[in-house]
């Protein structure tokens, strides 16, 4: 079980984060990284740089646009509805065109999109636009871990990982960084500008940013598997099972999954029109949560060694309650900016432990087609949970709503407690 949670992306940062620190340049040639890794490496620092910055900013840029929550809710619902639907096609056409044509279609599309997304500021149009976003990021989402995967060989595929992921949560923080001192340098430069159009800017440089990943993706070559090399009317073997412990995992991921998409998204709205929180400010807090999360992601291994896999997602998971239904209670800023990290920690701490639970319990023949079914119904309860989100917070208020996303948390906590029968203890004991 240790090895499986050290073999994931977020357990191997924790693995080789004091390594990289204490001997960068050893460490990166000992692991003899190709040339193709690095060129896939620039482009995934270009995707995550931009579109990082573009979904912290994206919502705010709608407030100053007098967009409610109801409609915040729906055109994220819209995204991940367009996601949905993307992701068995995007699969199926990747077996048969090959990983890069697809991540240059994406490379190409969602920057444009986005950059609609940020000029048409009507309610229709948006949402649609976000459908057709998530259709585009979609692809990115479904061949990123295969393309990454072709680059690397077994004995540095975790330290590759490691690397990515890293720089995925620095570029977050660097981004909220940018958005939070950006406003003072353009007021140094002499340049004043109006909140919306400040945002629109940085909206469309992030757009640039991620699109600039097209160019190293131009020179990148990605060995074909055997798979894409079928005759397009043959039928490869299909291996589709659904295992009881699958059947108790996924409404209790359901849930967790509709805690974390019901506030998740709104949270910088929260910090601004509920508590009133600067703009500039925000970015900064921003960055501290993407700060937190990876120093939680290190944390994570020895929480789960020393309470056990199962009583240390639950832990988290009640954890993440008790700060959100704070959260909604308190009024005073420093104190609602600690919560909010502390749940952005927390929510982040239990990944790892969920994902480990998931591909220790079941056996070997069924991983592949149990994360498909996982990731598909997560994405599902995502959509929907964004949606019905936005309506409540327009109507009730955030406190009130708030204090009923932490209550089905708790419910989420106790599912996975009381659903993991012994058989899947013995299972996880014998990881």
């Amino acid at each position: 079980m240790e090895q499986l949670l050290d073999a994931s992306p977020r357990g191997a940062i924790a693995q080789t984060r004091f390594s990289i620190w204490k001997q960068p340049v050893a460490w990166l040639l000992d692991k003899k990284l190709s040339r193709d890794f690095w060129v896939f490496f620039a482009v995934a620092f270009f995707w995550d740089f931009g579109f990082s910055v573009y979904v912290f900013l994206f919502n705010l840029y709608l407030l100053d646009y007098r967009f409610n929550e109801r409609a915040m809710g729906l055109v994220g619902g819209a995204l991940t509805i367009g996601s949905v639907a993307g992701t068995l096609p995007v699969g199926w056409i990747a077996r048969r065109t090959g990983l890069r044509p697809l991540l240059a279609v994406s490379m190409f599309t969602a920057p444009l999109i986005g950059v609609a997304r940020t000029l048409v500021m009507w309610e229709p149009a948006q949402i649609g636009m976000a459908f057709v976003a998530g259709l585009a990021m979609c692809i990115w989402g479904v061949c990123f871990l295969p393309a990454l995967a072709r680059v690397t060989t077994e004995e540095n595929r975790a330290s590759g990982m490691s690397l990515i992921f890293s720089v995925a949560v620095g570029t977050s923080a660097l981004g909220g960084l940018v958005c939070g001192y950006l406003p003072s340098w353009l007021a140094s430069a002499g340049h004043s500008m109006q909140s919306a159009e400040l945002k629109r800017l940085i909206l469309l440089a992030s757009c640039g940013i991620a699109f600039v990943g097209l160019l190293p993706l131009l020179s990148l070559r990605l060995p074909l598997q055997a798979s894409e090399h079928q005759p397009r009317d043959s039928k490869p073997k299909r291996y589709w099972k659904i295992s009881p412990f699958l059947l108790r995992f996924l409404p209790s991921m359901a849930l967790w999954t509709t805690v974390v998409a019901s506030f998740t998204p709104f949270a910088n709205v929260y910090l601004s029109k509920g508590l009133h929180i600067p703009f500039a400010r925000i970015g900064f807090i921003f960055s501290g949560a993407q700060v937190v999360q990876l120093c939680v992601t290190l944390l994570a291994p020895m929480v789960f060694r020393s309470l056990g896999l199962v009583n240390g997602i639950v832990a988290t998971q009640i954890a993440t309650a008790a700060a959100l239904a704070l959260l909604a209670g308190t009024g005073n800023q420093g104190l609602a900016i600690a919560l909010f990290l502390s749940f952005s920690a927390l929510q982040w701490m239990s990944a790892p432990g969920l994902y480990t639970l998931l591909m220790s319990t079941v056996p070997d023949e069924e991983r592949s087609s149990a994360a498909a079914m996982t990731m598909f119904c997560n994405a599902v309860f995502q959509s929907m949970a964004t949606a019905a989100a936005g309506v409540l917070f327009a109507q009730f208020g955030y406190p009130r709503v708030m204090l009923g996303i932490s209550v089905l948390a708790l419910t989420a906590a106790l599912l996975f407690k009381f659903l993991i029968t012994p058989s899947d203890r013995l299972a996880l004991a014998q990881a």
